[in-house]
This record gives structure tokens, C-alpha cells and sequence, in this order.
């Protein structure tokens, strides 16, 4: 459920504000348990935000950071996650961190349960790899399911993706979704009405118990 609309006038204040949120979130995690992890999205969406957030002050060298989804291409390939990532978030003072890719990585068994989640959403109100028509999408919205992670594929969605199941990213203390722009605004406005899961979702996410924070921008 979207616990808090958290609305700015501006992308650069959203991604401030973020990144002073998930970091102050992180850094008391860091001082109650002394590490913490971090999953984030890929997109265009979060480079704002992953500018701000490499250079906030907190103990990188004890944050662990992974992606909720990715896209089984080269690292190299610029539709990669992983090299978003590491582009604008494994940057200044997150140079730092530890980072764990989903694809080309044979070891994700330490990863979870996550500290902080930052979710995007596509118009078509899918999030993670929660595709609409998606072949593993029952399976991945399972909500007592015990898979982890589990692949994805869906009609145009060109590459096959790997996601974080949703009991997985459900099982996170703090989950930020993070969107901008009036037609995403428009597309969670139609999620929040009744309606089949499958065909939006989001939904998934705004029908659990679980608070989810809503930061968004024009």
C-alpha cells in the first residue's frame, strides 16, 4: 500500500530527497546492525538519484548493492543494469560498496532480506520484471511462494530478465517507488483502482500490507 505521497516540483528535489532518505536509512541500519543492503532499479529514471545518493556521507565499505531486476545482456551493453549502476551509483564516496549483478554472477545466495527498496514503474504498470503477460508472472507474484529470484520473459520486452520475487522485495524494511512524469502518475493513478493484477503489477505491491513510500516528480 502506498503508506506516504512523498510529491516535488522538480526531478533534481526528488532525487535529493531520496537519496538523503535511503541513505539516512542505511547509515541507521549500518550503526543498529553494522551493514546494510541495498536493492535499486535500472532505467533511465534513478541516474538523478544515484548521482546524489554515491555522494552522500555514510559508510559505504558496509553496504552491499543489487539490483530488483536485470536483463540477461552483457555487462557491457549499455540495456544493462549492472552498468547503470556502476556508471552513476558505484561512484565518489559509493566507490565503496560492495556490488552484487544478477546476470554473469554465479553467488547471490547472501543477498536478502533487503534493507531498503528502491521499485520504478514502467506506464504499463509493470515494476521489477513483473511483465504483463509474463511467463513466470503468477509464480513471481506469489506471495507465499519461496522462489528468490526467477526469470522472465514477455511479449515486447525484448531481452529475457531476472527478478527478485515479490515475498522477496516484500521482506525489506523500507520500499521507496520511485516515478516521474505525468503519465507514470497517471498509469499508478489506474493501478489504484480496482482491477486483475496480471494486467498492472504495481498492483502486487499497492495490495500488501506492506508500506511503500511514493517519491514523485513531474
Amino acid at each position: 500500500m502506498i503508506s506516504e505521497r512523498k510529491l516535488f516540483a522538480t526531478k533534481k528535489e526528488l532525487a535529493i530527497a531520496l537519496a538523503s532518505d535511503v541513505a539516512a536509512y542505511l547509515s541507521g541500519v549500518i550503526t543498529d546492525r553494522g551493514r546494510a543492503q541495498l536493492a535499486v532499479s535500472g532505467g533511465t529514471t534513478p541516474k538523478l538519484f544515484f548521482h546524489h545518493l554515491a555522494r552522500c556521507q555514510i559508510d559505504w565499505s558496509r553496504v552491499t548493492i543489487t539490483l530488483v531486476d536485470e536483463r540477461c545482456v552483457r555487462s557491457t551493453d549499455d540495456r544493462s543494469n549492472a552498468k547503470l549502476v556502476r556508471d552513476y551509483l558505484i561512484q565518489a564516496k559509493a566507490a565503496a560498496a560492495r556490488f552484487v549483478p544478477l546476470y554473469e554472477n554465479v553467488n547471490t545466495s547472501g543477498l536478502g532480506p533487503f534493507d531498503v527498496v528502491v521499485l520504478g514503474m514502467g506506464t504499463d504498470g509493470h515494476t521489477a520484471s513483473f511483465l504483463p503477460q509474463g511467463d513466470n508472472l503468477a509464480r513471481a507474484l506469489d506471495i507465499v511462494g519461496k522462489e528468490r529470484l526467477i526469470t522472465m520473459t514477455a511479449p515486447n520486452y525484448p531481452e529475457k530478465r531476472i527478478t527478485f520475487t515479490l515475498p522477496t522485495l516484500l521482506d525489506s524494511k523500507f520500499v521507496a517507488l520511485h516515478i516521474e512524469g505525468d503519465d507514470k502518475m497517471k498509469a499508478l493513478d489506474a493501478a489504484q483502482k480496482p482491477g486483475p493484477v496480471p494486467e498492472m503489477p504495481i498492483r502486487a505491491f499497492l495490495k500488501a500490507r506492506e508500506p511503500v513510500v511514493l517519491y514523485w516528480s513531474p
